[in-house]
């Protein structure tokens, strides 16, 4: 399996609104942290979330997160 691009390392910090979400889990799309479907020559595919209430979201920006879409610090060892 092959690695995803490093978008940029460090977290995409969002306030976001209730609604799904599709988070660009390859690292290739032009309108990140969200997918654009830079992904369809690739073995990667989007991530779905579902947020429910409105809140600050860290998304993952250099897409090696152990917790998926969401920053865990990994890219601070990248």
């Amino acid at each position: 399996m092959s690695k995803p691009k490093i978008a940029q390392k460090s977290p995409y910090i969002q306030d976001v609104k209730p609604g799904q979400y599709w988070w660009c889990s390859c690292g290739l799309s032009k309108n990140q942290p969200f997918c654009d479907g830079s992904h369809k020559e690739t073995e990667f595919t989007p991530i779905s979330v579902e947020i429910t209430e409105e809140k600050k979201i860290a998304w993952c920006g250099c897409k090696h997160s152990a917790n998926g879409c969401f920053c865990d610090g990994t890219h601070r060892n990248l």
